[in-house]
């Protein structure tokens, strides 16, 4: 982040405490637009909590927890706040269902998909009073959770971390703005105030952000982890990692990747599969279901959902273990600008006292 307009230190929180009223926060109830996405092992109830109190929206990953690891976490958020959260989910996981009882019976106030869920799924949930927020990579997509009852969607462009289509944020973005009568939360590229003005601008009810949260103080990843962040500007899309579009950071171990055969790799996907199940308490069979499920209505082959295997345990390498050069470390293009780690107290206010100022400051071009 640089520029005339960085705000850093003391100042990024001095003055009132802005708001943005918008209809992301009236349908949540959060006090600003900030949304931080459900990153695998690394949305923990530590950082979700953090989100929360400092009024935005904090949404738990629970596609690498157990059920019973979700039901803890739910609760521990519970304890560090009062505010509004959410929890990710896998809508082709085989216990969706289970999880989606435990967020009702919990009174979750949001449930966020990285795939559409089935429109049941969202009719339950509703049902239930629970905000239902799919993301997206598609206006098409778009169209369709909006047509089956969705409350909002998260678009997000090719800037962006983790699984994510070729389209750029600033052209995918206007598009489902004018496609759907929904909020749209905007994500891809954003890590400061002068994006959510501009995310605003192009009609978006909000921003979420995946690496600028990573890298921050109350983000639980190993310090030596976020160092390697900070000092790394390229990113790479491989399909290396589980056989999909991944932005990660351009490792060492990416690199391997990238040059390593097909047997090597599936050889590589078996065994970490094997830990997964392992570490879930998952049986092969729940593990071969969810494998049917990822295939239904997608493209893939069985290689590609074998290689899915090796998403979770290479993230938890880098994310949990500390061991950036055995795993791999999605991040979005934002990297390269990021050099700090804020609070998420410091982050949000910072970001939302910016936009303010850069909103309240503009001229009119007007020609009469």
């Amino acid at each position: 982040m640089t520029g005339p307009d960085r705000v850093t230190g003391p100042d990024r929180v001095a003055g009132p405490d802005r708001v943005l009223d918008t209809p992301l926060t009236r349908l949540v109830g959060v006090r600003h637009p900030v949304v931080q996405t459900g990153m695998g092992w690394v949305a923990g109830p530590r950082l979700v909590s953090a989100v929360a109190n400092a009024g935005g929206l904090g949404v738990l990953a629970s596609a690498t927890m157990t059920l019973d690891e979700l039901r803890l976490a739910v609760h521990e958020v519970k304890d560090r706040t009062d505010a509004p959260f959410g929890v990710n989910l896998r809508a082709d996981a085989g216990d969706a269902g289970d999880r989606i009882d435990l967020m009702i019976r919990e009174g979750v106030k949001v449930a966020s998909f990285a795939l559409a869920p089935r429109p049941e799924l969202i009719a339950k949930l509703k049902d239930a009073g629970v905000v239902v927020i799919p993301s997206v990579g598609a206006r098409r997509h778009a169209e369709k959770v909006a047509a089956w009852g969705a409350d909002a969607v998260l678009v997000q462009g090719g800037e962006g971390g983790g699984h994510t289509g070729p389209v750029a944020t600033t052209l995918l973005l206007p598009q489902v703005v004018d496609a759907v009568d929904i909020p749209v939360i905007a994500a891809g590229g954003f890590f400061d105030g002068r994006g959510l003005a501009a995310a605003l601008a192009y009609g978006a009810a909000g921003v979420a952000m995946g690496t600028r949260f990573l890298l921050t103080s109350d983000s639980s990843v190993p310090d030596e982890v976020k160092k390697v962040y900070l000092g790394m500007s390229e990113t790479v899309v491989t399909r290396q990692v589980d056989g999909m579009p991944h932005r990660v950071l351009r490792s060492d171990l990416v690199k391997e990747l990238e040059g390593a055969g097909r047997v090597s790799g599936l050889v590589r996907a078996l065994r970490n599969a094997a830990r997964f199940r392992k570490i879930s308490g998952m049986s092969w069979r729940a593990m071969i279901a969810d494998g049917r499920a990822m295939k239904h209505g997608k493209d893939l082959s069985w290689s590609q959902v074998l290689m899915a295997a090796n998403t979770p345990m290479l993230l938890k390498a880098a994310m949990v273990d500390g061991r950036p050069d055995l795993g791999v470390m999605a991040s979005g293009q934002v990297v390269a600008v990021i050099d700090d780690l804020p609070d998420c107290a410091e982050l949000i206010g910072g970001i939302v006292r910016q936009a303010a100022e850069v909103l309240a400051r503009q001229p009119s071009y007007l020609v009469r």
